[in-house]
This record gives structure tokens, sequence and C-alpha cells, in this order.
């Protein structure tokens, strides 16, 4: 079988990419997730906030003991946080180490420092550049559309100062994710990766504290990535891949129907290992040669909604159809 695909210019042996976490940022684990067959990898993402933490941290610890005495303004000479050097030496490391495309990924706070790390970032060599846009909802005044706008805007930003593909990693929360996608889309985006699993607040009820569990996708999640990768191809010129519940090669499967160029996994990784990769690549190629299918251009989209002769398939029509049939549901799950 021929798993070759083209994902945001770059000639993949296949369509499976990890995407940035913990993993991704070993070189070890790197050579392991390129042996087991992955077609690319995006590093761990570097985080402006965190940088700014440190470096805080780090002026703090420095000048934590300072005119203890009245002779004395410091004990430390004059030195300062590294900021992202440290990760772009990391960035060119795992370039060097790996053989596949290595994409890097960047979450920034202010409009002038994603350009400047994106220029940064594409000294070390990788091969290309996924951004993560999001907007939580903590001003009550932010208007809605001024957010879609600027993140237009440092799109066009970017790519002009850039010569190396840049995807766009959305969280879920857009009022209208087409028109936000056509128009970044239109702003030059590569690629749209969909979508971004953002960390939720928990509660502690017995400590009475927030805490932080861990909150890896489960097979479920892939329904709204593939959703949208239906919708989408053949509408827009950027690729859509798909991440966020793809454990299997049949989760795989499902959102390269709807139209997913390509497809990123991480959950699957941690919680059956590395192997993992090449499970769902044997998984793919099994069912390509039962369905008589030899490239993946065969099937990538079949069931999109461009070509489905069904225009409801992707719609509400759908859920209204659920709720007519919802004795199925009680007989299935024996609720009385």
């Amino acid at each position: 079988m021929n798993l070759t695909t083209k994902y945001m210019g770059l000639e993949l042996k296949n369509p499976l990419i990890v995407g940035a976490c913990n993993l991704s940022a070993d070189i070890d684990n790197l050579k392991k997730i390129e042996q087991a067959g992955a077609a690319a990898v995006v590093y761990k993402s570097l985080f402006e906030e965190q940088i700014q933490l440190e470096t805080l941290e780090f002026d703090e610890a420095l000048q934590e003991h300072n005119e203890r005495y009245s002779e004395m303004t410091t004990i430390f000479p004059k030195m300062e946080h590294a900021g992202p050097k440290e990760h772009l030496l990391n960035l060119k490391k795992a370039k060097k180490a790996l053989n596949i495309p290595l994409i890097a990924s960047l979450n920034c706070v202010y409009d002038n420092t994603w350009v400047d790390y994106a220029k940064e970032i594409e000294k070390t060599g990788v091969d290309a550049l996924e951004l993560n846009f999001y907007a939580l909802p903590k001003d009550f005044q932010q208007d809605a559309k001024k957010v879609v706008e600027e993140q237009v805007y440092l799109i066009k930003d970017i790519k002009d100062e850039l010569s190396i593909p840049v995807s766009v990693k959305l969280s879920p929360y857009y009022t209208n994710m087409l028109s936000v996608i056509s128009n970044m889309d239109k702003a030059g985006a590569n690629a749209f990766v969909l979508f971004n699993r953002l960390f939720q607040p928990e509660i502690d009820i017995e400590k009475e504290i927030h805490h932080f569990p861990w909150n890896l996708s489960s097979s479920n999640d892939r329904r709204l990535p593939l959703r949208f990768a239906g919708l989408l191809y053949g509408e827009i010129k950027g690729d859509v891949c798909c991440n966020s519940g793809i454990f299997t090669g049949a989760d795989a499967i499902q959102v390269m129907l709807a139209g997913a160029t390509a497809f990123q996994i991480v959950s699957t990784l941690y919680k059956n290992g590395i192997d993992q990769i090449t499970k769902i690549l044997s998984e793919i190629e099994e069912w390509m040669q039962r369905k008589n299918y030899t490239t993946l251009e065969q099937f990538v989209g079949k069931l999109s909604n461009k070509n489905m002769k069904d225009p409801y398939a992707y719609k509400r029509a759908q859920y209204v159809d659920i709720l007519w049939n919802s004795a199925t549901i009680f007989e299935k799950f024996g609720a009385v």
C-alpha cells in the first residue's frame, strides 16, 4: 500500500504525525517514534508565558538576599534568564537527530513576540511551524470579532517573515469555525490542526482546592474534528489535520474518509506506548488492502460534505434523527 501524502507542502511517507507533547522533547523518544514509522513529529511547544514566569522566578531568586547588610546591594553578578535559547538549542538537536520532518510549535501572548519567536525558530532548521491559537473568554469587554481579526493579521505577519510552511492549531470555541478558518486560509495558513485540547480546571471537593489532572483524550473526541474535516474538504486551500481522539487505525481512517490529509496522535502513545504507531499504520494498510485501495487519494474526502449526496450528514438533522430514534438508545444500554 502507498501511504504517502503531502501536508503543508511537505512530502510525508504516511499521514501519521506525533503531536506536541513531553514525549517529543526527548531525543531517545524521537528516535523511537521515527523507527516506529511516524511520518513527522511536532516538537514540544515553546510557551512565552512559561519563559516569562521562569524569568520572573529567576530574578526573584537572585534578589532574594539582596541588601541583607547595609554595605551590600547584591550577592550575585549580573545574570539574565536564557529565555527561549534553550528551547531553540533543543530544536536544533532534535532536527539533527531525525530524518523525518520536524515541526515546531509556538504559543505566545503578545503580537511582537509571535513574530520574533517564529523567526528565531525558523533559524533552527525545522521544516514547519505550528501556531497555537486560542482565546479563552476572560474579559467581558473583549470583542469576539477583534480576537479573530488579530489572529488573522498575525498569520499574515508571520507568513511575510518566514519561508517555511505554517499551520494553525485551533481550539473549538469559535462562534463560526468555518468563517474563521476561511479567513485564516486566505491569510496564507498552509494547514489547520483540529483541535487543540486545552487543559480545563478541576476542583477537589474534599480539599476545596483547584488541581489540574491529566487531560488525555478518548476515542469519542475524534467526532468533532471529523465533522469539520468533512465540512472543510475541498472548500479551502490549506490542508486539514485531525487531532484528538485518534487511538486506532479505524479512528484514523474515519477522519481521512471525512477529508483529513493527515492526523496527529498523542494520548494513544501515553496509553499504549510508542509501538502503537506501527499498529495504527498496519491497521490502515490492512483496511486499504481489504477495500482494494492502493493510495490515500482514492478515499480521502470520499465521505466529505462536498462528496456526499446526503446534504444533512454533517448538520443538525443528524441530531434530530437521534431524537426520533431515542428508543433504540434505551434498548442498547438497558435503561428503563
